[in-house]
């Protein structure tokens, strides 16, 4: 089980723990969440579907997906490591021919699938903790943007 982080002194007042368990009962629900966060990625921004074509089995997919949740896991519980792989992460993607915009959808697009996997559990209290991780995601991918040199608009 994952550890509880709820308001803790480095958490910035986040409710990590809604995070965690948000993620924890999205897996128990539906398996792998891969499958609906990339199907809905590609309804929402279509124009990176041609980009994963080389990734025939979704190992770079699910990898991908993993990589997201430990640095949504990391931003939530006050994001000591995340900037710096969400910064390499927006370079190395954007040298793919992923628009920065669609990286920075990207975390949104996982929100969405936990909201929908959760249905009745999606409560107040998750609702809010995952509205202020996605905040806190916004803000340190505008600022790795700008120090990049990137454009990327405003959410």
């Amino acid at each position: 089980m994952l550890a509880k982080q709820r308001g803790s002194p480095h958490s910035g007042g986040m409710d990590a723990d809604a995070i965690r368990t948000s993620l924890e009962q999205l897996a128990e629900r539906v398996g792998d969440p891969a499958p609906l966060v990339y199907r809905r990625l590609f309804e929402t921004r279509p124009e990176v579907k041609a980009l994963f074509v080389g990734d025939r089995t979704g190992a770079a997919r699910g990898e991908m997906l993993a990589q997201t949740f430990e640095i949504l896991i990391d931003l939530a519980e006050g994001g000591r490591g995340s900037s710096g792989m969400i910064g390499s992460e927006l370079v190395n993607h954007e040298g793919l021919g992923v628009p920065p915009d669609a990286f920075a959808s990207f975390f949104h697009v996982v929100a969405d699938v936990v909201r929908d996997g959760l249905g009745p559990d999606w409560t107040p209290r998750v609702s809010a903790a995952w509205d202020a991780l996605l905040a806190r995601a916004d803000e340190r991918i505008q600022r790795q943007a700008r120090a990049s040199g990137l454009s990327i608009s405003a959410r």
